[in-house]
């Protein structure tokens, strides 16, 4: 069975916006962001590939021009809707992704699983 937790009103993220959450997955607080790319959503846990440390600045995700998400740290392009480090440290990784749902004009964010206790 999924876990979610809800995000904001679908409103709250038109394209080209993000928006930072918190979650747990395997008993440690993480970050995570959701963003609205040209109309798709998608979400990721906010940990740069090359060293786990948050992409944004602020909750500034996206390049300059706006088509790219990118570490304010080390440089690392990441492809928005599949997560894949086009340029960087990390090329080749992609960011770990989630999934965000919209129901009935509330978005929720999917979270993974919990690994089964020994």
């Amino acid at each position: 069975m999924s876990r979610s937790q809800p995000l904001c009103p679908a409103a709250d993220l038109p394209p080209g916006t993000t928006r930072k959450f918190i979650f747990t997955y395997e008993g440690i607080r993480r970050e995570g962001f959701a963003a609205n790319v040209r109309g798709h959503l998608v979400a990721y846990e906010n940990a740069c590939r090359h060293i786990p440390i948050p992409l944004d600045d602020d909750g500034d995700f996206f390049t300059t021009d706006g088509e790219f998400f990118i570490c304010r740290t080390h440089g690392a392009i990441y492809e928005p809707l599949n997560g894949r480090c086009i340029h960087g440290p990390c090329g080749g990784l992609s960011l770990k992704p989630l999934r965000v749902v919209d129901v009935q004009g509330e978005l929720w964010v999917v979270l993974p699983d919990e690994p089964p206790a020994e």
